[in-house]
């Protein structure tokens, strides 16, 4: 019994040292409260972030982004780790003037995470061409505002 009873002291204890340097976000979202949120409210984050390319700014663009997120883009080998690194995709990407729209969505929504995943097509104004790709954006809650968190973007394999 008295085995038992330091185990969940050391444990309870340990959990109370992880959270003393996370911030106040992390430490709620480990404490149980979790953000209320719908299909509905996560399909307009991609609407939020597509909205954003519409500006021309890619600050604005990257904005959508968690300070600690990857971006691993449609037209690039590259990973895009930092502020920086994204903002240079999409200065590049947005010189063709893209808008996205989803063709096949599938939404999972967990304790201050969700996942949209599917099929979208972008069509690029300057060039009039168009790409179907394969997304998946990850988003966390951070306590005010959802952010993206892991964007993989993937042209589709097969031609038609």
């Amino acid at each position: 019994m008295k085995l038992a009873s330091v185990v969940v002291l050391a444990v309870a204890l340990t959990g109370c040292a992880i959270n003393q340097g996370m911030p106040d976000n992390m430490q709620a979202a480990r404490s149980g409260s979790c953000k209320a949120t719908s299909e509905q409210e996560v399909a307009a984050l991609f609407d939020r972030w597509n909205q954003s390319l519409q500006t021309g700014d890619p600050h604005k663009v990257v904005a959508n982004y968690a300070q600690r997120s990857i971006l691993l883009p449609t037209v690039s080998n590259q990973p895009r780790l930092t502020p920086a690194e994204k903002e240079d995709y999409f200065h590049h990407f947005l010189e063709n003037r893209p808008s996205g729209k989803i063709d096949m969505r599938f939404i999972d929504i967990g304790c201050n995470v969700a996942v949209d995943a599917g099929l979208y097509t972008f069509a690029f104004a300057k060039t009039g061409a168009s790409v179907s790709a394969r997304y998946t954006y990850t988003y966390r809650w951070d306590g005010r505002q959802w952010l993206i968190t892991s964007h993989h973007s993937s042209a589709m394999p097969e031609k038609k």
